[in-house]
């Protein structure tokens, strides 16, 4: 079995340590990132996680990550290239609070187990640090230190995982319609305009950004809506392709690939709000397009 099949009908295992991850340790932790950040932090308990953004005061997007409560510490993972942006924007609030941020990459590993079946393998990984969350859209992270990856990598593979290479990894979270934030979404965006509102805890109380992402919800005015396309052919549209209804321009792709099991090219697209709804037909590049349902294949 391929990786891109494992990824799709089995169990799959990812290299993750591209990604960013820092830790925030200190009796302020919970404090200062609730504060920073979109959803509930002082609720998780230990072993619990969620996903946030990181705003700025002008409610855009600096980037987003999957937040673990470690018990001593929480565990920041985000992408690659929003390590060091989130790092330093974190450490510019800390003034009088008892907050210390350690990079997390020097002394950790960081592997996806993904698929329909990964699942069935977390009874069998007790004592490592899990955190319930996916790149590929099924599955849950496993963080390790260094020196016992390649100790972790064999088990996996003794229980059935299949190695999945970035494309593969890649193909599949567009079929399954999972944005990444600096491909499809940047700090030109604001919250709303990615739909994904389990970012965001409306309740919580004050956070940095929140009165521009209360505004947005109020009023009920998105102007651009990102959203995800199925594009005729098998050549995937580069980024920032004009998306066209008739003669109208309608907006633009931001990443995409073609979908072997689809048959077509898959992209994510920031569109104009009237045009955001699935069915509507529009085409890039003269190809025939489609916005798609909010359900992955």
């Amino acid at each position: 079995m391929s990786g891109y099949q494992a990824l799709r009908e089995g169990v799959a295992w990812l290299d993750l340590d591209g990604r960013g991850r820092f830790r925030a340790a200190g009796e302020d932790r919970a404090r200062l990132l609730h504060a920073m950040t979109t959803n509930h932090i002082q609720q998780l308990q230990p072993g619990a996680s969620c996903y946030a953004f990181f705003l700025n005061d002008k409610g855009r997007i600096l980037g987003d990550a999957n937040i673990l409560n470690l018990g001593e510490s929480l565990l920041i993972d985000t992408e690659g290239p929003s390590h060091d942006v989130l790092f330093q924007h974190l450490d510019k609030f800390i003034i009088a609070d008892d907050v210390t941020l350690e990079d997390a990459r020097e002394d950790t590993a960081a592997i996806g187990v993904e698929g329909p079946q990964a699942d069935g393998l977390r009874g069998e990984l007790e004592g490592f640090t899990i955190g319930a969350f996916s790149c590929a859209g099924a599955g849950f992270r496993v963080y390790v230190p260094r020196a016992g990856k390649q100790g972790l990598i064999d088990r996996l593979e003794q229980l059935g995982a299949v190695a999945a290479s970035a494309e593969d990894q890649n193909i599949v979270r567009l079929e399954r319609f999972r944005p990444v934030y600096g491909l499809d979404f940047n700090d030109k965006h604001l919250v709303h305009e990615t739909q994904l509102l389990h970012a965001v805890h409306f309740t919580k109380g004050c956070y940095l950004g929140q009165e521009i992402v209360e505004r947005v919800r109020s009023r009920g005015q998105v102007h651009r809506l990102l959203v995800p396309l199925y594009v005729d052919g098998a050549n995937a549209p580069s980024p920032g392709s004009p998306v066209m209804a008739g003669e109208m321009a309608a907006g633009e792709t931001m990443s995409a690939a073609y979908s072997p099991s689809v048959g077509r090219s898959i992209a994510f697209a920031v569109l104009r709000s009237d045009y955001a709804k699935p069915g509507t037909q529009l085409t890039v590049n003269n190809a025939g397009a489609e916005v798609a349902a909010a359900k992955g294949v």
